[in-house]
């Protein structure tokens, strides 16, 4: 069994997608899973979504429900299924709902400034 816990994240946390800013955030939450490394999530607002561009990719976790991918468009190259967002999360992970995750990557970068 799989046990999720989610936080405010501490400070301001930056995205960068081929040496763009695509997010920033003093209002992420830090949600933590067992098996797992820590996950920032950023409120959709604090995203720059015109550069990302929503794909037909889905997951399913049984804790979080179901994610929604997109990927990210830059001016160098194009970030397949880099970014996802529980839309309708489950109850227990209903404060990561609007925002979006980055899977970290050669030229995707989520840190903390």
């Amino acid at each position: 069994m799989s046990i999720i816990s989610i936080k405010p994240a501490i400070g301001t946390w930056v995205v960068r997608a081929g040496g763009a800013v695509i997010a920033e955030s003093t209002r992420a939450m830090e949600l933590r899973e067992d098996g797992h490394d820590p996950v920032i999530y950023f409120p959709r607002e604090d995203v720059a979504m015109a550069f990302l561009d929503r794909t037909d990719h889905s997951t399913h976790c049984p804790f979080k429900g179901d994610a929604s991918y997109y990927s990210i468009m830059s001016k160098s190259r194009t970030y397949s299924n880099a970014v996802w967002s529980y839309e309708r999360p489950k109850d227990d992970a209903a404060s990561i709902g609007e925002h979006l995750a980055f899977y970290q990557q050669d030229g995707v970068t989520v840190e903390q400034v």
